[in-house]
């Protein structure tokens, strides 16, 4: 069902379209923890380790195809707020078929430099096979990533958020399914977890695609619709590139922390690995408003409804502090408790390290909150280059902490590198919004609705 955030109460929208949003990725995230707390248990510790230890390079290739595919369906909503439904088509086709394109050169690149990458990211040499058979799995299925990835930016792009969770709740049953499965009947260990979130997100890709060919008749495209146009591509790319290199420029980030992790040794690897996936849990809801925020400010910028998009982030921004205030609380004094649910070795030792990472992250909650609002959208508001500045200011706040943290091998300063950065990036995209919000001012445009 397609909805225009166009009309209606803005904080209400948002709120409706991020349920949605965040339940799904609370399952995307399932899959994670399914491979991390089955791995933990079942295979061992430095089993963990092998997969946590591949996380960030995960990041690094998913996250750029997620940026970009998230580019391409900016003009998707702009196309429909407008009411433009055969220009709306057409930048579905161009999307798909560049999607095909960069996936095609991402799964040959990431497979051909995989093993250089994780000797030069100081991967422990006692998991080192097992890292590198899992994130090659990982590569060999960026396709399936891609394929559920713009199909569900396409159907969140015309205001439906639902029908992507029903299909994640189906893959998150299946990828558990695949994952006692492989690990547990046929002793795959690791590349078992690869295999069972590969195929899982595939067939979230797959259903999704009947879904909108036979229920989505505003999306019927033609053969013209596939035919590239110079100018909608160089449209397209000049979003979703930008937006592409702001996720990698804060993956590299990720894995320099990562690399100053790496050197403690697989111990504190696994308990940085719990302790990011508690975390990750709890800032979907983060991401979640993020992502409505892009479809919501891009529809009312191609409407022209300038107006809205500031009442919108304004509801966008009360409900996602408040959030990461009750949600930071509960992290800061019982996340840790939750330990035991990834590893059975070394439990007591390894809370202790789970418990520290989390009290960093939770204080922090707020200006990871000010990141996913502002930073998704502006991207939804067509301005690219921008928010890929906030990407360069994570980077630059990792920098500066991980790598002294690693000279001298502090696990407290590790797990400080990500909040910092948080904190330097949420500055600087308010920063932008009060830039672009005075601009539009200064044109006359909120006059104008």
């Amino acid at each position: 069902m397609q909805k225009e955030m166009t009309t209606g109460s803005p904080a209400k929208i948002i709120w409706n379209f991020t349920v949605p949003v965040f339940i799904g990725n609370i399952f995307q995230q399932f899959y994670a923890m399914v491979d991390t707390v089955i791995v933990g248990k079942f295979v061992g510790t430095k089993a963990l380790a092998a997969v946590g230890s591949t996380g960030t390079i995960c990041f690094l290739i998913l996250g750029f195809l997620m940026g970009m595919t998230a580019g391409f369906t900016v003009l998707t909503s702009q196309r429909f707020g407008a009411g433009d439904m055969p220009g709306m088509r057409k930048t579905v086709g161009s999307a798909a078929v560049l999607s095909v394109i960069v996936s095609i050169l991402m799964t040959v690149v990431s497979m051909v430099f995989m093993r250089p990458l994780l000797v030069f990211m100081n991967t422990p040499a006692d998991i080192f096979d097992d890292a590198y058979k899992y994130i090659m799995i990982i590569c060999a299925g960026i396709f399936a990533q891609v394929l559920y990835n713009i199909l569900a930016g396409i159907l969140r792009a015309l205001g439906n958020s639902k029908t992507p969770l029903y299909f994640l709740l189906f893959s998150a049953v299946l990828n558990i399914i695949l994952d006692l499965v492989f690990i547990i009947v046929f002793h795959l260990g690791a590349p078992g977890a690869a295999y069972a979130t590969v195929i899982a997100q595939g067939v979230s890709g797959i259903l999704c695609l009947i879904y909108i060919i036979k229920y989505v008749p505003i999306l019927k495209l033609e053969r013209s619709d596939f035919a590239l146009e110079a100018h909608l591509v160089r449209n397209q790319l000049a979003i979703g590139f930008p937006m592409a290199l702001q996720y990698s420029i804060t993956a590299v980030g990720t894995m320099m922390v990562q690399s100053a992790l790496n050197v403690l040794g697989s111990l504190h690897v696994a308990a940085f690995t719990a302790a990011s996936k508690i975390e990750q849990l709890i800032s979907q809801m983060f991401v979640a408003i993020g992502t409505t925020m892009a479809t919501y400010a891009a529809q009312n910028m191609g409407a022209g409804k300038i107006k809205r998009i500031r009442q919108g982030f304004k509801a966008a921004t009360v409900i996602s502090c408040v959030y990461a205030l009750v949600f930071g609380v509960i992290a800061f004094f019982w996340g840790h408790y939750v330990t035991g649910l990834f590893v059975s070795e070394n439990l007591d030792e390894v809370v202790g390290l789970v418990n520290t990472y989390l009290k960093c992250a939770s204080i922090f909650f707020i200006p990871l909150a000010i990141v996913n609002v502002y930073r998704n959208g502006i991207q939804g508001m067509g301005f690219g280059m921008m928010p890929m500045m906030g990407g360069v200011a994570e980077l630059i706040g990792r920098a500066v902490v991980a790598i002294p943290a690693s000279r001298m091998k502090s696990y407290l300063g590790i797990c400080l590198a990500s909040p910092v950065a948080w904190a330097l990036a949420g500055g600087l995209f308010l920063v932008m919004y009060w830039y672009i919000m005075k601009q539009f001012k200064r044109q006359g445009r909120f006059e104008t609705e």
